[in-house]
């Protein structure tokens, strides 16, 4: 429970934060949004994310091209069955690839390329109802934390974002690190600069 509620939640904020800052642009935007929405008077709420579509966008690319857990949990078929002509016998370990689906050319457009605006007019999200997205799983077996996890990463993601100027301190490299989790393989360094009154926070906090 601690490796699903912290490693996938933290490991995705920092390739969110990788991506950032590789497409300043698109950090740009995202800042702007917060700004627009939220002020400088406050720190983002659960409340604020229904209105801040470009941060849902961001957080869907990411789980699209970095999806923490790239195969997923491993489920197993009870019973024999037949999935798309294929037979599949009982106790059949089964993985899904969903680092390869994000990755699919005939399904994603430009796959490898980090574009967020691609989620802002689609009804694609991370509710496990979409095959194409899948960082959560689907079905009964979806992952039960999915409302949390969103939560979490949408709220530090906006705040780090929305309280930093960000910058980073060494080229940045996005090599993936391959295991039951998927993160960068040399952790990002990054310089923070308040650009937000110190109040903000220490109110908040």
């Amino acid at each position: 429970m601690f490796a699903g509620g912290i490693d996938t939640s933290t490991f995705t904020v920092e390739w969110a934060l990788a991506e950032l800052l590789k497409h300043p642009h698109t950090l740009k935007k995202l800042q702007d949004e917060l700004s627009s929405e939220v002020g400088s008077t406050r720190l983002v709420q659960e409340s604020d994310v229904g209105n801040l579509p470009y941060l849902r966008a961001i957080v869907n690319e990411t789980m699209r091209l970095h999806p923490v857990l790239p195969l997923l949990v491993p489920h197993t078929a009870k019973q024999q069955c037949q999935v798309n002509g294929y037979d599949i016998p009982s106790s059949t370990i089964a993985f899904v690839n969903v680092w390869a689906i994000g990755r699919e050319p005939t399904v994603w457009e430009n796959p490898l390329e980090f574009y967020p605006d691609r989620f802002l007019y689609s009804n694609i999200d991370l509710q496990a109802q979409h095959f194409e997205l899948l960082p959560f799983g689907s079905g009964r077996r979806a992952c039960p934390g999915l409302a949390l996890g969103i939560s979490n990463v949408y709220l530090m993601l906006a705040n780090l974002v929305h309280v930093f100027d960000w910058a980073a301190v060494e080229e940045l490299d996005l090599t993936e690190k391959f295991g039951i989790v998927c993160k960068l393989a040399n952790p990002l360094v990054a310089k923070a600069v308040m650009r937000v009154h110190r109040k903000v926070i220490e109110t908040e906090t």
